[in-house]
């Protein structure tokens, strides 16, 4: 198998990148996604066959109880019936979708966005700097943020397929620019 590098460069505020990826990368970029996706989806699916799940309590208590700078927002939150409510079907049922979107590479950069959102979210309610900043809910936020920049759903994906897919005998995003946020 002959193996092939691949050039990046990238400018952001006047500093500019550059990198090459090796042509085994795309199998660590699907397994990133694959990874990812079957964690959200298990996670998920326990919490929706639970049918128990309860974001009150955790809103409303562990983000002052270890400190997290966002605690009041957190407090807010989980004091807003309609809130709570709201997330406690979109956590779960957002974790499935998500992992789904991963697993099957339909709408990876709209899932993997998402995905970071509620790491993100994570992140600051779980909050402990006890050993540094960075801690498993901002990896696993990288790592979406990874999977979104490597259009990791044109990998074995339904991504690459919906993408191609013809409307008035233009793919899809040619004649809408847009959708390339969503999939890839």
């Amino acid at each position: 198998m002959a193996s092939r590098e691949v050039s990046l460069q990238s400018t952001v505020s006047g500093f500019t990148a550059t990198g090459k990826l090796h042509s085994l990368s795309v199998w660590f970029i699907l397994g990133l996604r694959l990874m990812m996706g079957i964690a959200f989806f298990q996670s998920g699916i326990d919490k929706v066959l639970s049918g128990s799940f309860s974001a009150a309590g955790y809103l409303q208590n562990a983000p002052a109880a270890n400190g997290s700078p966002a605690a009041g927002l957190f407090v807010a939150m989980g004091q807003t019936p309609w809130f709570v409510d709201f997330v406690n079907v979109a956590v779960p049922w957002g974790e499935v979708l998500i992992g789904l979107g991963l697993l099957v590479g339909a709408m990876t950069r709209l899932a993997a966005f998402w995905g970071a959102f509620m790491m993100l979210l994570f992140y600051l309610g779980n909050w402990d700097i006890a050993h540094g900043y960075i801690n498993g809910d901002f990896a696993y936020m990288l790592v979406f943020l990874s999977v979104a920049a490597f259009g990791a759903g044109r990998i074995l994906g339904l991504d690459s397929y919906i993408e191609q897919y013809e409307i008035d005998g233009q793919p899809l995003v040619e004649r809408y620019p847009w959708t390339r946020y969503l999939l890839g």
